[in-house]
């Protein structure tokens, strides 16, 4: 039997933590984050200095979002994978660009 543990919302709406995501959250050197707990948990134990960052604060807003309003838990997912990658800078590969090898035609040359 799956373990439910329930809190009570700002509407009086029963709250469920324990939700899996999708695809876990892989953490390097730790377990993975399975549940909306598990991503909870590991946020509010965060140095302060990381915890306060503009983008675990989103993180969290996405995660109580999703878990207050049973809302789908990409949203949550997305939010930590945003905030876990926050310095990673994102590079262009011009070699993955595909190629165009034709000019195109416009209507009075067809």
């Amino acid at each position: 039997m799956r373990l439910w543990i329930w809190l009570f919302a700002e509407r009086g709406e029963l709250v469920s933590w324990d939700q899996q995501f999708f695809d876990p959250i892989i953490l390097p050197g730790r377990k993975p984050l399975v549940t909306l707990r598990n991503a909870a948990l590991y946020i509010t134990k965060l140095p302060k200095a990381e915890h306060d960052a503009e983008e675990w604060q989103a993180a969290m807003q996405a995660l109580l979002l999703v878990a207050e309003h049973d809302g789908p838990t990409m949203f949550a997912r997305i939010g930590a994978m945003r905030a876990l990658n926050r310095h990673v800078e994102r590079v262009f590969d011009p070699s993955r660009k595909g190629k165009h090898w034709g000019r195109r035609k416009l209507a009075r040359e067809r």
